[in-house]
């Protein structure tokens, strides 16, 4: 196929994925207030979900139309809805690159090692949480580093495959430290790495979290003084 044949084909996907969000967003101004089973949010639903659909046939490596049907999948009451096609098309979405699916899983693996504590796939599910999570904050995704920098606070340890890739790297600069120099991480300094993160991606979370940090530590500089 030819790039103009390719560049349509994307456009024409990327059209139907918004006319599906509007949709989605539509549902989500009026769920509040209706029941879950009203009918009247069943064309919106079905509208939605069929032009994810459509974009997924138009475009098979769209991402965002594979989060977006993933998500309907798993948390609307849509006909036709399975949770099992949901949870592979929002694996597929992490996988292909896509930062809110990265997000999203990273947050259903965090719920997930709460219910496997007594079970042997504890650190994987762990370790897998904190890996999406991380791929979503590397495309500057806000949600994912106030997440990240929340539990990073709050004493979750970093799992030693991801504090291993990212101490080999400069955090100002992103490039690899030479061989043989042990870093040892401050919990505190990569929180607010993460903060920043989110504050330049413009969210006002972000900004309020590293003034309540910065807050902290001059009262901690006051009290030792």
């Amino acid at each position: 196929m030819s790039e103009r044949g390719i560049h349509s084909r994307n456009k024409q996907a990327m059209e139907l994925v918004a006319k599906g969000w509007s949709a989605l967003q539509e549902v989500d101004r009026v769920i509040d207030y209706a029941d879950r089973n009203d009918q009247r949010l069943i064309p919106l639903l079905r509208g939605a979900k069929e032009n994810f659909e459509l974009a997924l046939e138009i475009d098979n490596m769209n991402t965002h139309a594979r989060y977006w049907l993933g998500r309907m999948h798993l948390k609307y009451h849509v006909p036709g809805a399975c949770k099992a096609i949901g949870a592979a098309l929002l694996v597929e979405a992490a996988n292909m690159g896509d930062p809110d699916a990265q997000y999203e899983l990273g947050c259903r693996l965090r719920v997930e090692v709460r219910l496997l504590l007594a079970q042997n796939d504890y650190v994987q599910s762990d370790q897998q949480a904190f890996y999406y999570i991380e791929k979503a904050v590397d495309q500057g995704h806000a949600g994912a580093a106030i997440a990240y920098g929340s539990l990073l606070l709050q004493g979750y340890e970093v799992p030693e495959v991801i504090t291993r890739f990212n101490s080999n790297r400069s955090p100002s600069t992103g490039a690899l430290r030479k061989k043989g120099k042990k870093v040892r991480q401050d919990p505190l300094v990569l929180a607010k790495e993460q903060f920043q993160i989110a504050a330049d991606a413009g969210c006002e979370l972000g900004l309020r979290w590293l003034k309540r940090i910065s807050d902290d530590e001059k009262f901690q500089q006051q009290t030792t003084q």
